[in-house]
């Protein structure tokens, strides 16, 4: 059965700014374990704590530039572009330049914050 999702719910971010996160489709606003669709919006300078998720993360950037820093390597993935994270691997998200970022990020299985194992 169809079901219409009039609304996001606004969750709360980890990190040294504030970050707007409305999640569409997961635990807390669809009660859906599978998936997680959550449109994001980072300030210019906000970056949170690195982690290591139990799930995969599908990101992509509507605006801006979001920073994706992994062991040995740094992604800038611009507005048009993605970027696939696959469970267990450490990440670290940031967003440096002045317009922030915008971006749509999909988690399976869905987000939770005991899954995201995050940094100290």
């Amino acid at each position: 059965m169809a079901q219409l999702i009039t609304a996001p719910t606004l969750v709360p971010a980890v990190g040294n700014k504030p970050k707007q996160i409305a999640e569409y489709i997961g635990r807390v606003n669809s009660d859906t374990a599978t998936v997680s669709i959550a449109h994001m919006k980072s300030p210019c300078g906000w970056t949170e704590p690195g982690q290591t998720p139990e799930f995969d993360e599908y990101t992509v950037v509507l605006q801006g530039m979001l920073r994706v820093e992994t062991p040995g390597n740094i992604l800038e993935v611009r507005a048009g572009q993605a970027v696939i994270l696959k469970a267990g691997e450490w990440v670290q998200y940031s967003s440096p330049e002045p317009e922030g970022a915008e971006y749509i990020a999909v988690c399976c299985p869905a987000f939770a914050p005991n899954l995201a194992h995050r940094d100290d």
